[in-house]
């Protein structure tokens, strides 16, 4: 079996999501760790242009997107769920609003300049104009709404008072007495407010949104390894891509196994990565590309939130 790579940096929101998936798995894992801004040479020459962070690697085939990590994590082990029996649309629902609608406002809170100063206290003027300049490069061209700050500080204390009383009338976690993936994404917006002090106050009042970040911390992050990201670049090229299903095929866009297609997010980040187009289904589109450094790799997609166009 090949073992799991992710590609991340200590501070990412969606990371640290990634992270805990892992921890809640209970999984070993090895970690490279990436630049937080780009360039990214070592991360685009496995993903073909792909610059979100986090990237899972499994031998050669390279997973994009939490929410396509998620269900490729399931599938590595399936207790504890990620998606409960009986529950998945609503976990994947409130995932979804997580990622989306209390993401963008925490983002939106901690990006005003003093909460901005604050998260880069000792740093150079010119490293924080650089992430700034980043960040707006990342949304560029997409179709990512973020409010502006005022809209998000109005609007935070209405998201906070619902998760505060959901925890309240409903058990440990969103869906009951276990954590699900609802849990993790509503999760790593707050640790990311929570992780700056100039905002962190923001979670003063709400001790049920306390404890239960508490309780998703001690989870932890399953058993990582360092490792260079020229040993992973190393293990794709090595590596065989997994076999991929001989039925399923579903394009929705009338695209044919073998055509050279590009595939890229709508919301933000929105670089297109060109391949050969291998596998389309319900959820997942995977396309084959070749790097000079990485050899053969797939690189897999969730459909929701990406478009598959013509090259």
């Amino acid at each position: 079996m090949n073992e799991l790579i992710l590609h991340h940096y200590p501070q990412s929101p969606f990371a640290e999501k990634a992270r805990l998936m892992l921890g809640v798995k209970g999984l070993s894992w090895h970690s490279v760790l990436i630049p937080p801004v780009m360039p990214k040479p070592d991360l685009t020459a496995l993903t073909g242009g792909y610059r979100r962070t986090p990237v899972l690697q499994i031998g050669a085939d390279i997973y994009c997107d939490t929410a396509l990590i998620a269900r490729r994590l399931e599938r590595e082990k399936a207790v504890p769920a990620l998606f409960p029996e009986g529950q998945e649309a609503v976990a994947a629902a409130l995932a979804q609003f997580g990622d989306q609608v209390l993401f963008q406002n925490s983002i939106a809170i901690n990006f005003q300049p003093h909460a901005l100063e604050a998260r880069f206290t000792g740093l150079p003027q010119e490293v924080v104009k650089g992430f700034v300049a980043d960040r707006k490069a990342l949304f560029d061209n997409g179709s990512a709404s973020r409010p502006e700050p005022d809209v998000a500080l109005a609007q935070w204390p209405v998201l906070m008072s619902r998760l505060e009383m959901q925890l309240d009338r409903n058990g440990e976690y969103l869906l009951g007495d276990e954590p699900s993936i609802a849990d993790l994404a509503w999760y790593h917006p707050l640790w990311f407010m929570a992780a700056n002090a100039a905002v962190s106050i923001l979670l003063d009042d709400y001790p049920n949104i306390r404890a239960w970040m508490a309780r998703i911390n001690d989870f932890g992050a399953g058993a990582p390894v360092k490792m260079s990201a020229e040993e992973a670049i190393r293990i794709a090229r090595d590596a065989t891509p997994e076999e991929l299903p001989e039925h399923g095929f579903v394009s929705t866009r009338g695209f044919t196994l073998g055509e050279e297609v590009t595939v890229q997010a709508v919301d933000y980040g929105c670089d297109p990565v060109a391949g050969r187009l291998v596998h389309e289904e319900l959820d997942e589109i995977v396309i084959a590309r070749e790097d000079e450094r990485a050899g053969l790799v797939h690189v897999h997609f969730p459909r929701l939130g990406y478009r598959v166009d013509a090259a």
